[in-house]
């Protein structure tokens, strides 16, 4: 899928075994474990591994010394930030077992005690949840009434009904009719059902807006697919020999051969929201030594960088920042009052929580130099509007733009327009893009020949594009 990743700062597996230890029938002390656990978080969010080693009884403290225990955990757990949240684990059999939620990553937290309560050995691993299916049916806003309905209702139900899915926003545009479908809560408990006006992040769909702008800027003459990027980049950059090879055109079809992230990506970054701090300073000094990964034309990879550079040149060449370009070139021609990088305190109200791939709550993403590549926010009445102008337009500044998008800049596999990518079935061609955010997915496909559109919003991470492709099979 064409999501945003979110950095990986915790590794794949950190796990400290501190001693070698055969558990025979010890007692365990599952009435001590909580008052444990509320220390040593303490401790964790202070650094204070001095004071965990001191919580180790002697055996604990022969088997690992001090100086090791402190790199591990300045290594591998203070940079997760301060513990937020943690819960026991109801399905182990350890009742010494907790997930513990730390600002920027979760681990499982497992340990055993002896009589006196002190840690014979203590294991951090990565926390998995465990995904099963809610006890009751989602509410919906689904009055099931007509054969459409029932088609979406069975197909959104094998989402909703997950553990670990929370809102879900569905549009359909048929026959120049839209319908809308709300299912789930915009906010855990808050029994509040999403509806056609509700905002959602929408993640990488931005990258269709950015290569709509492109394309107004392109029929107006100011600039060229062909044109090399360093024509519209400080002159700073101009000793990498690297830049001058990558044209327009390969920032908005993913052939640039620049990486999907800046290799300076994680200097300044906030795990949580790690976008928000890197700006052109730091785009501009990670493009002066970048290496390039393929040649640029000649192999799709898909690039945040690439797009979110692209944002930044369209900027440079109007004047205006990225946010101003959407809305005087899209937005405001269109009417679409609810999609924008930075929300409005009436829209905050609209807007929902959202939450990571295991149902917990987290931060939304905010954008700052790479806003063309995902910073966009949005409801599904208004990329129905964003369809449907996309399939006709009585508008025509904005009408040639999304004729230029749909053109073929990458004909191998994937097949890829101008930001959009195109997929075929029965000789038919659909435009389509998702997007994914560290608590949110989306995804919006088209076809300007049939006049029909699919829109999915989610505020769960975990994907929704089967539901789209699903539903579009149902309307064709």
């Amino acid at each position: 899928m064409k999501t945003m990743k979110l950095f990986k700062v915790v590794a794949s597996i950190v796990l400290l075994n501190l001693i070698s230890l055969t558990v025979t029938a010890q007692a365990n002390q599952p009435q001590k474990s909580d008052s444990v656990l509320l220390v040593i978080k303490q401790y964790i969010n202070e650094h204070n591994t001095v004071a965990i080693y001191e919580m180790g009884n002697e055996s604990f403290r022969k088997g690992f010394d001090k100086e090791k225990l402190g790199a591990f955990f300045e290594k591998e757990i203070y940079p997760l930030g301060k513990i937020r949240q943690s819960s026991p684990i109801v399905l182990s059999q350890n009742p010494e077992k907790y997930k513990l939620q730390f600002e920027s990553g979760k681990l499982e937290f497992s340990f055993l005690l002896d009589k006196t309560g002190k840690f014979s050995s203590f294991t951090f691993s990565p926390f998995k949840a465990v995904i099963t299916s809610k006890s009751v049916p989602a509410a919906t806003s689904n009055k099931l009434s007509t054969v459409l309905d029932k088609q979406v209702d069975s197909i959104a139900r094998r989402y909703i009904q997950k553990s670990n899915t929370v809102g879900l926003s569905i549009g359909v545009l048929k026959d120049g009719q839209m319908k809308t479908y709300g299912y789930g809560e915009t906010s855990k408990g808050s029994s509040k059902l999403p509806d056609a006006n509700t905002i959602f992040e929408i993640g990488s769909i931005t990258k269709t807006f950015t290569a709509t702008i492109l394309a107004h800027y392109i029929n107006e003459g100011k600039i060229s697919l062909i044109d090399p990027i360093i024509k519209y980049l400080p002159d700073s950059l101009s000793a990498n020999s690297e830049l001058h090879k990558i044209t327009i055109l390969n920032l908005s079809n993913h052939t640039s051969g620049l990486p999907t992230i800046p290799g300076n990506f994680a200097n300044k970054m906030n795990p949580a929201n790690p976008y928000i701090h890197y700006d052109e300073r730091l785009l501009f000094a990670g493009l002066r030594t970048c290496k390039l990964t393929t040649a640029p034309g000649t192999v799709y990879a898909y690039s945040n960088l690439a797009t979110g550079l692209l944002g930044v040149i369209l900027e440079r060449i109007s004047g205006k920042t990225y946010e101003q370009l959407v809305k005087k070139l899209i937005t405001v021609p269109l009417h679409m009052h609810n999609t924008s990088q930075r929300l409005t305190p009436q829209q905050n109200k609209q807007f929902v929580k959202v939450y990571d791939a295991d149902g917990d709550e987290i931060q939304p993403w905010d954008f700052n130099a790479l806003a063309g590549c995902g910073s966009l926010r949005s409801t599904v009445n208004d990329l129905l509007l964003y369809a449907k102008a996309n399939i006709k337009s009585d508008y025509v500044p904005l009408s040639n733009s999304f004729t230029l998008t749909h053109k073929v800049t990458y004909s191998k596999d994937p097949v890829v327009c101008l930001g959009w990518h195109l997929f075929q079935e029965d000789g038919a061609s659909y435009y389509w893009h998702n997007g994914g955010t560290g608590g949110s997915r989306s995804y919006l496909i088209l076809n300007t020949e049939k006049k029909i559109a699919v829109v999915v919003l989610s505020n769960s991470n975990v994907g929704v594009d089967d539901i789209g492709i699903s539903i579009l099979r149902k309307i064709i």
